[in-house]
């Protein structure tokens, strides 16, 4: 067996220091999410309710109708579920349809679809198929078209977009064998030679990979005389010589992911291929992915609606002890969870989908609260949907199908969404990441304050300027408009919304003090307390919702489009909501993670072995993490180009 890769050695506070250069580190616009981290409830920000533009309202729902006649005739999902594949001709379908340009301009052969349509797009496909989702939103969010669009040269634009539009299939390719979250570690290299850089490695979990034309793909140049060096983006022929794709993945769900292992050896790419300068790649990828993680939470929205559809008709025709199930409390709440968060998933994405089209507010928080909460909201429903069905939830389509029923895939969906908590952001990173930047204004006051690192000297300014902003921000959280009961009256019809709103006005305000007391209390240590982190952005992430829930319901209030209803599902919503912001708001002072700290050193330990035993271990041989050694490969080339 040759030797493990040498991956390049960092410590802990030089992988920070990578991801902090790579972050944007400017806000130039108001947030929303920001504010509300900070105790202060923007509603002006979010209300009225941002709307599209009637020409692009048109041209989007004008898609809508062909891709969702496109979707019931010419998608088959038992097949592709069955085969572990989609079939060539749905793929060119999609091509003809225009669905690969969703998102690039018109003048480049897309159809220059908003943020929002494009949105809709994928919670349709997605209903359809969630691989062809997958598909077509790696491709347009992560793949080549965005980072051009945002970052390429005119000439990139020209040479790429019209490709990606109609016929190329793009992919993203950062994660490698032994580097997932951690960039710093990034062991794939991009030498300069030339006019060419050569790239040596290999990437994991590249999504579209097997079947990919095009490539981002993410590697180190060394630095050099004239050369600053870094992680860089370039754009790659996925028919290079060199490339090698020794593997296409299978996975517990969406089986029809064309998902590969990819290895460069002595790969030529031009250096006109380099999207944005050296060094320059990480933080393309993260600005990215601002906008491109509200992919997900689309799809989430779809899976919501068709749990929704499911439950109500099997609910109905279902009976039991004389009534239908739906009729009986334990089944009911489960129904009305189930369309109450629906609801609120797509009033996050619509929300943020607009704002993002209309680029007036910083939705980076926003974006990564929606990817968040829809990722683990829908993963509850579909949960949720399976126990509603019984032991039908748990029995594939096929044999339900075999034996006489209606050939629903309920187990299918809890499947294909799982993977959704850990795409592109774990929860765990995305709370650490939301996190970082709920703290923001802190740290840009008081940074310096709590690292260990720096001078007296620098502590002293740093105090100084510390004690300038919270003497103007702290009496702020004392008292709001959360605490009068006529506050937000506009919101008060048949259904009275005006309390939930005035509910997280003071919550905001409660959150923000909660994350002062922390910093207060364990100050450099702040960063390594993640459960407390990750509460605080998980009430940051209800808040938000609650704050949607309503805006969205006025808006069909007053657009007369089921406004009643619309009350009701939003009154409901935030009603199980608060009660989750009030068991977080408990467990961030009571909570046992200082003793899952201690009992976790001791099941690295060994002390805990003997609580093993009794069972066998079914796992096959081999390393934990596979050789990812730079060289030729030794295998057969798997990629297989759509054409």
């Amino acid at each position: 067996m040759s030797a493990p890769p040498q991956q390049p050695t960092v410590t802990e506070r030089e992988a920070r220091q990578v991801a902090e250069a790579a972050r944007e580190q400017d806000w130039h616009k108001p947030s929303f999410a920001k504010e509300l981290f900070l105790g202060r409830f923007r509603l002006d920000l979010i209300h009225p309710h941002p709307m599209p533009a009637d020409e692009d309202a048109q041209r989007g729902e004008e898609f809508l109708a062909k891709l969702r006649d496109f979707c019931e005739t010419k998608i088959d999902s038992a097949r592709i579920e069955r085969e572990a594949q989609i079939p060539d001709e749905t793929i060119d379908g999609l091509k003809e349809l225009g669905a690969l340009g969703m998102k690039i301009d018109t003048k480049y052969g897309g159809l220059g679809l908003t943020q929002v349509y494009y949105n809709k797009a994928l919670a349709l496909v997605g209903s359809a198929s969630p691989a062809i989702g997958a598909l077509l939103s790696a491709h347009q969010s992560i793949g080549v078209p965005q980072p051009l669009k945002q970052f390429g040269t005119q000439e990139q634009k020209d040479a790429f977009l019209p490709r990606c539009a109609r016929t190329d299939i793009s992919a993203f390719l950062l994660t490698e064998p032994d580097v997932g979250s951690d960039p710093a570690r990034l062991a794939t290299t991009a030498v300069r030679d030339g006019d060419d850089y050569i790239l040596d490695g290999v990437k994991l979990w590249t999504t579209n990979g097997v079947v990919a034309d095009l490539l981002v793909v993410m590697a180190r140049v060394p630095k050099s005389e004239g050369h600053k060096g870094g992680i860089t983006a370039f754009v790659v022929e996925a028919g290079s010589e060199g490339i090698t794709v020794e593997h296409r993945n299978a996975f517990m769900g969406l089986r029809g992911l064309e998902n590969g292992v990819t290895r460069f050896h002595q790969v030529r790419v031009p250096a006109a291929n380099r999207i944005g300068p050296e060094g320059a790649g990480l933080k393309i990828a993260l600005t990215t992915l601002n906008t491109g993680r509200l992919s997900l939470p689309a799809m989430c929205v779809g899976a919501g609606k068709w749990c929704l559809k499911i439950a109500r008709e099997w609910s109905a025709a279902r009976e039991q002890w004389g009534k239908p199930v739906a009729l009986h409390e334990a089944v009911g709440s489960k129904i009305s969870f189930i369309a109450a968060t629906t609801f609120a998933l797509e009033a996050v994405l619509d929300l943020s989908s607009q704002m993002a089209d209309e680029n007036r507010n910083d939705i980076r928080i926003e974006a990564a609260l929606a990817k968040l909460y829809g990722s683990e909201m829908a993963w509850l429903m579909a949960d949720e949907l399976v126990q509603i069905r019984g032991g039908r939830g748990f029995e594939t389509a096929e044999s339900l199908a075999a034996r006489g029923e209606r050939a629903v895939p309920t187990e299918q969906i809890l499947r294909d969404l799982r993977i959704n908590r850990i795409f592109e952001g774990s929860t765990e990173i995305m709370h650490l990441l939301i996190a970082r930047e709920a703290v923001d204004a802190h740290l840009s006051v008081a940074g310096d304050l709590i690292d260990p690192e720096k001078s007296l000297s620098d502590k002293a300014k740093a105090g100084a300027n510390a004690g300038v902003f919270y003497a103007k921000w702290l009496p702020k959280l004392v008292a709001g408009s959360g605490q009068l009961p006529n506050s937000f009256a506009e919101f008060k019809h048949e259904v009275d919304l005006s309390p939930h709103l005035r509910y997280v006005e003071r919550s905001a305000r409660k959150l923000a003090r909660s994350t002062f007391y922390a910093m207060s209390r364990w100050q450099g240590r702040m960063e390594t307390k993640q459960g407390f982190l990750g509460r605080i952005v998980d009430i940051g992430a209800e808040l938000f919702a609650m704050s949607a829930a309503c805006v969205r319901a006025e808006l069909l209030r007053s657009t007369d489009d089921h406004g009643r209803e619309a009350y009701q599902l939003a009154d409901v919503f935030c009603r199980q909501s608060r009660i989750r912001v009030e068991e977080l708001f408990g467990r961030l002072w009571s909570n046992t993670d200082d003793l899952d700290r201690t009992v976790v050193k001791g099941v690295l330990s060994g002390t805990y072995t003997w609580l093993e035993e009794g069972v066998v271990d079914p796992s096959g041989e081999g390393p934990w993490i596979a050789d990812a050694t730079p060289g030729p490969s030794e295998r057969e080339n798997v990629h297989r180009p759509i054409r």
